[in-house]
């Protein structure tokens, strides 16, 4: 995929002197889409992403680096694959806030294709608005599986479990539930404790195509889950666990069921809360 950073709208008409077309925009996060050797999109974010045929592709790249338009983003190039391949990753594993959100996707030849095309990269490189646009895009054209605990559910469940075996427990749920059992390869991003997966590997999202759309699946959940607990909370949360206390301060001041919004094993929040059972 390749991807230029801070782009105006303005700066794409130049390109209408080398055979592209203004198209109509798909989603509110667009700000332009251009059709010509390749498919153009400009977010909102300043990011514009080019899609198409690999040449046609190549060439619009070094037509944008001519007319300065932008700064070409480091591009990732994932491991060749063959066969069917389940990639899993998780989010909000060390957020204070929400609970724990794991994803999978099962791709074959075919399909890794089209994640490519999609755009598909580590979800740590694409702002919350691409990896809404993204994710949606990915599960019209892939299997995936996703299991989505909220904090009350995740504080129930890493009490019996332990943080290990729940993560555990979820990536080999995700792998089930994409027919691991009929030859697919499990990838998974590796976690302190995981005995999960045929492949486990540190930065996987960054190295397989189908862990990094897993990545993306995973974050946009954790987005979604975010924005509930924000509306029931009546307040913003913050992300992480460093910048925190101030919210959990704001949280006790509420007098919530603490449960329903944090995790209860967490230090920091038994050092707000004071460790007591009512957590």
């Amino acid at each position: 995929m390749v991807t230029f950073e801070k782009v105006q709208k303005k700066d794409l008409k130049q390109l209408m002197e080398f055979g592209f077309g203004i198209s109509e925009i798909r989603s509110k996060y667009e700000v332009a889409r251009m059709k010509g050797p390749c498919i153009l999109v400009l977010f909102r974010s300043g990011k514009l992403l080019l899609q198409g045929n690999d040449a046609n592709v190549k060439r619009t790249e070094k037509l944008l680096l001519d007319l300065k338009i932008g700064k070409l983003v480091k591009k990732i190039i994932f491991v060749k694959e063959k066969g069917v391949i389940i990639g899993s990753d998780e989010t909000l594993k060390g957020d204070t806030f929400g609970g724990l959100v794991v994803a999978g996707v099962r791709a074959d030849d075919k399909q890794r294709e089209i994640l490519r095309r999609l755009g598909v990269e580590d979800s740590k490189l694409l702002t919350d608005v691409n990896v809404q646009i993204i994710a949606k895009q990915i599960m019209q054209h892939v299997h995936y599986s996703i299991k989505n605990l909220n904090p009350e559910k995740y504080n129930r469940a890493v009490e019996k479990y332990g943080m290990t075996g729940l993560m555990n427990k979820l990536h080999a749920e995700v792998a089930e539930d994409l027919d691991i059992q009929k030859g697919a390869k499990h990838i998974v991003d590796k976690y302190p404790g995981c005995k999960v997966g045929d492949v486990i590997e540190t930065k996987a999202e960054s190295k397989y195509i189908e862990v990094a759309a897993a990545s993306i699946l995973a974050r946009n959940a954790g987005i979604k889950q975010f924005r509930r607990l924000e509306a029931k909370l009546g307040m913003p949360i913050p992300k992480g666990s460093t910048h925190v206390k101030e919210a959990l301060n704001a949280l006790k001041r509420k007098n919530s069921a603490i449960s329903s919004f944090v995790k209860i094993d967490f230090k920091n929040v038994k050092s707000v809360f004071g460790g007591t059972k009512h957590l």
